[in-house]
């Protein structure tokens, strides 16, 4: 031990604070800092955002865009929510589907510089969407508000699992619709505690008054969980 040259046990100290540093940076996003600090990054990366993520406008149409236009189409003045809307994934997604869209579609996100980079992204689509900066655990919108909440590759990110989903439904009126996404797959390896079970997801949204929803394969990374508000 004695006889190892201290350059070594530097390389070897730098090398762990490297590795723990993109671990908790990169891969984990900042979720173990806390919701402040998630929202920090993503305002850095706020435009670069959309070359990060490559979002196919296909399948954002298909598997996002078209359920929901579903369930909406028979309801005038649909309100929508997209809870951590990011640079506006969810309108140009459902947009296309309802180009007589006559409702209100609110974007909610903490990260300020994700709004403002939403409405250069949404172009003059801007005009119907409403951009609202407020945590997703204390939303700021009366019971039973909207017929439609979203949440995208966001749940991984609240430290509370479920409390980020009784405020969800709480705002969702009944018969309404929640659409979020499940992270799966390899991310439990580096986001322990943070990856949930399809199982306990859906057993917390049967608890909290969504007995029904389902789950499905939707991405590498996610399943999509969609379920009905009861009365």
């Amino acid at each position: 031990m004695t006889g190892i040259p201290w350059f070594v046990w530097a390389g070897l100290a730098l090398l762990l604070v490297g590795g723990l540093a993109y671990w908790l940076l990169v891969l984990a996003e900042g979720a173990y800092f806390g919701p402040r600090f998630v929202c920090l990054l993503y305002d850095w990366t706020a435009t670069k955002y959309e070359g990060i993520k490559e979002f196919d406008p296909f399948y954002e149409r298909r598997f996002v865009g078209e359920p929901l236009a579903a369930t909406l189409r028979d309801r005038s003045n649909p309100r929508v929510l997209d809870v951590a809307a990011g640079t506006g994934r969810l309108p140009r997604a459902l947009l296309p589907e309802m180009p007589h869209f006559d409702g209100v579609m609110v974007e909610l996100d903490r990260a300020r510089r994700m709004l403002l980079e939403g409405r250069t992204v949404l172009g003059p689509d801007r005009a119907r969407t409403a951009p609202v900066q407020a945590d997703a655990l204390q939303l700021p919108f009366p019971d039973e508000a909207f017929d439609a909440v979203v949440s995208l590759e966001a749940l991984e990110f609240f430290p509370s699992l479920e409390s980020a989903l009784a405020e969800m439904v709480r705002v969702l009126a009944p018969g309404g619709l929640l659409m979020i996404t499940n992270r799966k797959g390899g991310a439990r390896f580096y986001l322990p505690g943070r990856v949930r079970d399809a199982s306990e997801v859906l057993e917390t949204l049967a608890r909290l008054g969504v007995p029904r929803a389902k789950s499905s394969v939707w991405q590498v990374n996610y399943d999509l969980v969609v379920g009905v508000k009861g009365p």
